[in-house]
Protein backbone atom coordinates (compact mmCIF):
# COMPACT_ATOMS: atom_id res chain seq x y z
CA UNK A 1 0.00 0.00 0.00
CA UNK A 2 1.52 3.67 -1.26
CA UNK A 3 1.69 5.90 1.83
CA UNK A 4 0.76 9.29 0.74
CA UNK A 5 1.96 12.41 2.68
CA UNK A 6 -1.16 14.64 3.98
CA UNK A 7 -0.06 18.55 4.76
CA UNK A 8 0.20 19.56 8.48
CA UNK A 9 -1.42 23.02 6.69
CA UNK A 10 -4.06 23.44 4.16
CA UNK A 11 -3.56 25.21 1.27
CA UNK A 12 -5.44 28.18 1.77
CA UNK A 13 -3.23 29.17 5.05
CA UNK A 14 -1.29 32.22 5.29
CA UNK A 15 1.94 32.73 6.35
CA UNK A 16 -0.12 34.47 9.24
CA UNK A 17 -1.96 31.72 9.56
CA UNK A 18 0.62 29.37 10.24
CA UNK A 19 2.23 31.78 12.73
CA UNK A 20 -0.75 32.04 14.88
CA UNK A 21 -0.77 28.14 14.57
CA UNK A 22 2.20 27.83 15.91
CA UNK A 23 1.83 30.61 18.47
CA UNK A 24 -1.22 29.25 19.61
CA UNK A 25 0.58 26.11 20.64
CA UNK A 26 3.38 27.53 22.13
CA UNK A 27 1.68 30.02 24.77
CA UNK A 28 -0.58 26.46 25.33
CA UNK A 29 2.50 25.12 26.65
CA UNK A 30 3.74 28.19 28.56
CA UNK A 31 0.43 27.90 30.60
CA UNK A 32 0.76 24.52 30.94
CA UNK A 33 4.40 24.76 32.24
CA UNK A 34 3.09 27.61 34.61
CA UNK A 35 0.59 25.48 35.97
CA UNK A 36 3.01 22.54 36.67
CA UNK A 37 6.14 24.41 37.50
CA UNK A 38 5.50 24.50 40.93
CA UNK A 39 4.34 20.40 41.50
CA UNK A 40 7.60 19.74 40.14
CA UNK A 41 10.43 21.37 41.51
CA UNK A 42 8.69 19.59 44.92
CA UNK A 43 10.25 16.59 43.31
CA UNK A 44 14.04 17.21 43.54
CA UNK A 45 13.64 18.63 47.34
CA UNK A 46 12.28 15.04 48.45
CA UNK A 47 15.58 13.79 47.66
CA UNK A 48 17.87 16.37 49.86
CA UNK A 49 19.78 15.10 52.45
CA UNK A 50 19.16 19.10 54.04
CA UNK A 51 17.38 19.29 56.98
CA UNK A 52 14.92 22.64 55.09
CA UNK A 53 13.46 22.87 52.09
CA UNK A 54 15.77 24.76 49.73
CA UNK A 55 17.98 25.48 46.85
CA UNK A 56 20.29 24.60 45.46
CA UNK A 57 20.27 20.99 46.78
CA UNK A 58 23.45 20.61 48.99
CA UNK A 59 23.50 16.40 48.25
CA UNK A 60 20.95 14.07 47.07
CA UNK A 61 19.80 11.26 49.79
CA UNK A 62 16.48 9.00 50.59
CA UNK A 63 16.38 9.97 53.99
CA UNK A 64 13.44 11.85 53.73
CA UNK A 65 11.51 8.62 52.07
CA UNK A 66 13.34 5.82 54.97
CA UNK A 67 11.87 8.22 57.35
CA UNK A 68 8.25 8.25 55.63
CA UNK A 69 7.93 4.72 56.05
CA UNK A 70 9.24 4.49 59.81
CA UNK A 71 7.05 6.57 60.90
CA UNK A 72 3.99 5.39 62.48
CA UNK A 73 2.21 9.17 62.51
CA UNK A 74 2.79 9.06 58.42
CA UNK A 75 1.45 5.04 58.32
CA UNK A 76 -1.53 5.55 60.42
CA UNK A 77 -2.20 8.84 57.74
CA UNK A 78 -1.99 7.14 55.21
CA UNK A 79 -4.14 3.98 56.63
CA UNK A 80 -6.79 6.33 56.79
CA UNK A 81 -6.79 8.20 53.98
CA UNK A 82 -6.88 4.64 51.76
CA UNK A 83 -9.62 3.39 54.31
CA UNK A 84 -12.04 6.93 54.10
CA UNK A 85 -11.50 8.13 50.52
CA UNK A 86 -12.80 4.33 48.94
CA UNK A 87 -15.85 4.76 51.23
CA UNK A 88 -16.82 8.04 50.64
CA UNK A 89 -16.50 7.30 46.42
CA UNK A 90 -18.41 4.62 47.01
CA UNK A 91 -20.87 5.96 48.25
CA UNK A 92 -20.93 9.27 46.37
CA UNK A 93 -21.10 7.50 43.35
CA UNK A 94 -23.87 5.07 44.32
CA UNK A 95 -26.14 8.34 45.49
CA UNK A 96 -24.98 10.44 43.37
CA UNK A 97 -25.78 8.08 40.12
CA UNK A 98 -29.35 6.93 41.50
CA UNK A 99 -30.01 10.84 41.97
CA UNK A 100 -29.24 12.19 38.42
CA UNK A 101 -30.82 8.78 36.67
CA UNK A 102 -33.87 9.84 38.62
CA UNK A 103 -33.81 13.47 37.88
CA UNK A 104 -33.07 12.80 34.52
CA UNK A 105 -36.22 10.82 33.58
CA UNK A 106 -38.49 12.72 35.87
CA UNK A 107 -39.75 16.04 34.99
CA UNK A 108 -41.65 17.47 38.40
CA UNK A 109 -42.24 20.81 40.07
CA UNK A 110 -39.41 22.06 42.00
CA UNK A 111 -36.57 19.78 39.72
CA UNK A 112 -34.54 22.77 39.76
CA UNK A 113 -34.50 23.43 42.97
CA UNK A 114 -33.55 19.61 44.26
CA UNK A 115 -30.74 20.49 41.57
CA UNK A 116 -29.52 23.22 43.20
CA UNK A 117 -29.50 21.51 46.86
CA UNK A 118 -28.13 18.65 45.53
CA UNK A 119 -24.66 20.30 44.20
CA UNK A 120 -24.98 22.93 46.64
CA UNK A 121 -22.02 21.08 48.60
CA UNK A 122 -19.92 22.35 45.94
CA UNK A 123 -20.59 26.30 46.11
CA UNK A 124 -21.05 26.30 49.62
CA UNK A 125 -17.60 27.51 51.77
CA UNK A 126 -15.99 24.41 53.33
CA UNK A 127 -15.53 26.21 56.62
CA UNK A 128 -19.65 26.36 56.97
CA UNK A 129 -20.07 23.06 56.37
CA UNK A 130 -17.14 21.77 58.58
CA UNK A 131 -18.86 24.05 61.53
CA UNK A 132 -22.32 22.82 60.77
CA UNK A 133 -21.67 19.03 60.80
CA UNK A 134 -19.31 19.26 63.66
CA UNK A 135 -22.21 20.91 65.83
CA UNK A 136 -24.24 18.18 64.18
CA UNK A 137 -22.64 15.42 64.64
CA UNK A 138 -21.03 16.23 68.18
CA UNK A 139 -24.43 15.73 69.01
CA UNK A 140 -25.21 12.39 67.87
CA UNK A 141 -22.42 10.71 68.64
CA UNK A 142 -20.73 10.38 65.24
CA UNK A 143 -18.01 13.30 65.64
CA UNK A 144 -14.21 11.29 65.98
CA UNK A 145 -15.39 8.76 63.95
CA UNK A 146 -14.61 6.73 60.81
CA UNK A 147 -18.46 7.00 60.00
CA UNK A 148 -18.98 10.39 60.34
CA UNK A 149 -15.86 11.44 57.93
CA UNK A 150 -17.22 8.58 55.51
CA UNK A 151 -20.71 10.76 55.29
CA UNK A 152 -19.32 14.20 54.83
CA UNK A 153 -16.63 13.49 52.30
CA UNK A 154 -19.29 11.35 50.01
CA UNK A 155 -21.86 14.45 50.22
CA UNK A 156 -18.82 16.67 49.14
CA UNK A 157 -17.98 14.65 46.48
CA UNK A 158 -21.79 13.37 45.27
CA UNK A 159 -22.04 16.52 43.75
CA UNK A 160 -19.58 15.76 41.16
CA UNK A 161 -21.47 12.72 39.93
CA UNK A 162 -24.48 14.22 39.61
CA UNK A 163 -22.91 16.90 37.52
CA UNK A 164 -20.94 14.51 35.52
CA UNK A 165 -23.67 11.74 35.15
CA UNK A 166 -26.62 14.31 34.23
CA UNK A 167 -24.22 15.91 31.45
CA UNK A 168 -23.83 12.31 30.11
CA UNK A 169 -27.22 11.59 30.37
CA UNK A 170 -28.58 14.46 27.96
CA UNK A 171 -27.69 12.69 25.12
CA UNK A 172 -29.14 8.97 26.84
CA UNK A 173 -32.08 7.57 24.20
CA UNK A 174 -34.92 6.97 26.77
CA UNK A 175 -36.01 4.60 24.27
CA UNK A 176 -33.66 2.06 24.95
CA UNK A 177 -34.80 2.05 28.64
CA UNK A 178 -38.55 1.51 27.44
CA UNK A 179 -37.74 -1.28 24.97
CA UNK A 180 -35.71 -2.88 27.59
CA UNK A 181 -38.91 -2.94 29.91
CA UNK A 182 -41.26 -3.69 27.77
CA UNK A 183 -39.55 -6.87 26.43
CA UNK A 184 -39.71 -8.09 30.24
CA UNK A 185 -36.74 -6.79 32.16
CA UNK A 186 -36.86 -5.53 35.75
CA UNK A 187 -35.94 -2.04 36.35
CA UNK A 188 -32.88 -3.03 38.26
CA UNK A 189 -31.75 -5.30 35.18
CA UNK A 190 -32.33 -2.42 32.54
CA UNK A 191 -30.18 -0.03 34.66
CA UNK A 192 -27.37 -2.76 34.83
CA UNK A 193 -27.62 -4.06 31.20
CA UNK A 194 -28.54 -0.72 29.19
CA UNK A 195 -28.08 2.45 31.05
CA UNK A 196 -25.04 1.97 32.95
CA UNK A 197 -22.56 1.02 29.94
CA UNK A 198 -23.90 4.31 28.14
CA UNK A 199 -23.30 6.51 31.37
CA UNK A 200 -20.09 4.51 32.41
CA UNK A 201 -17.75 7.38 31.15
CA UNK A 202 -19.66 10.12 33.24
CA UNK A 203 -19.87 7.66 36.27
CA UNK A 204 -16.53 6.93 36.13
CA UNK A 205 -15.08 10.67 35.96
CA UNK A 206 -17.50 11.47 38.91
CA UNK A 207 -15.92 8.81 40.52
CA UNK A 208 -12.60 10.36 40.19
CA UNK A 209 -13.32 14.05 41.13
CA UNK A 210 -14.63 12.17 44.51
CA UNK A 211 -12.21 10.55 45.03
CA UNK A 212 -9.83 13.55 44.58
CA UNK A 213 -12.44 16.15 47.19
CA UNK A 214 -12.11 13.22 49.63
CA UNK A 215 -8.74 12.62 49.37
CA UNK A 216 -7.48 16.20 49.39
CA UNK A 217 -9.85 17.06 51.82
CA UNK A 218 -8.64 18.84 55.24
CA UNK A 219 -10.83 21.31 56.73
CA UNK A 220 -13.80 18.71 57.18
CA UNK A 221 -11.05 16.71 58.55
CA UNK A 222 -9.96 19.03 61.27
CA UNK A 223 -13.40 19.53 62.65
CA UNK A 224 -14.41 15.84 62.49
CA UNK A 225 -11.43 13.90 62.84
CA UNK A 226 -10.21 12.95 66.21
CA UNK A 227 -6.39 11.69 66.84
CA UNK A 228 -6.88 8.44 65.38
CA UNK A 229 -8.84 9.45 62.30
CA UNK A 230 -5.63 11.36 60.65
CA UNK A 231 -5.88 11.65 57.31
CA UNK A 232 -2.92 12.48 54.73
CA UNK A 233 -3.81 15.82 54.14
CA UNK A 234 -4.49 16.42 57.75
CA UNK A 235 -0.85 15.20 58.74
CA UNK A 236 0.85 17.47 56.16
CA UNK A 237 -1.24 20.53 57.03
CA UNK A 238 0.22 19.67 60.89
CA UNK A 239 3.21 19.01 59.90
CA UNK A 240 3.74 22.33 57.98
CA UNK A 241 2.67 24.25 60.55
CA UNK A 242 4.69 22.97 63.39
CA UNK A 243 8.07 22.02 61.46
CA UNK A 244 8.23 21.95 57.35
CA UNK A 245 10.31 18.96 57.43
CA UNK A 246 11.38 17.82 53.66
CA UNK A 247 9.01 14.06 54.91
CA UNK A 248 6.42 16.27 53.36
CA UNK A 249 8.19 16.80 49.87
CA UNK A 250 8.23 12.88 49.75
CA UNK A 251 4.45 12.43 50.31
CA UNK A 252 4.07 15.10 47.99
CA UNK A 253 6.37 13.17 45.73
CA UNK A 254 4.29 10.18 45.82
CA UNK A 255 0.78 11.72 45.88
CA UNK A 256 2.17 12.79 42.60
CA UNK A 257 2.95 9.81 41.39
CA UNK A 258 -0.44 8.23 42.37
CA UNK A 259 -2.55 10.88 40.79
CA UNK A 260 -0.84 10.39 38.04
CA UNK A 261 -1.16 6.73 37.57
CA UNK A 262 -4.74 6.72 38.96
CA UNK A 263 -5.49 9.55 35.94
CA UNK A 264 -3.69 7.29 33.07
CA UNK A 265 -5.62 3.97 34.39
CA UNK A 266 -8.94 5.78 34.60
CA UNK A 267 -8.26 7.18 30.76
CA UNK A 268 -8.04 3.55 30.05
CA UNK A 269 -10.96 2.17 31.78
CA UNK A 270 -12.88 4.77 30.21
CA UNK A 271 -11.00 4.16 26.57
CA UNK A 272 -12.25 0.69 27.13
CA UNK A 273 -15.83 1.27 28.22
CA UNK A 274 -16.53 3.96 24.89
CA UNK A 275 -14.99 0.73 23.02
Amino acid sequence: MKLVAVPVFPAYYTPLDKLGWYGLRVLCGAVLLFLLLPIIVIIPLSFSDSSFLSYPIPGWSLRWYHELFASSDWARATRNSFIVAPLATLLATALGTMAAVGLARVQFAGKGLLTALLISPMVVPIVVVGVSTYLFFAQIGLSDSYTGLVLVHAALGAPFVVTTVMATLQGFNQNLVKASLSLGAGPLQTFFRITLPVIAPGVISGALFAFATSFDEVVVTLFLAGPTQTTLPRQMFTGIRENISPTIAAVATLLILFTACLMMTLEWLRGRVKK
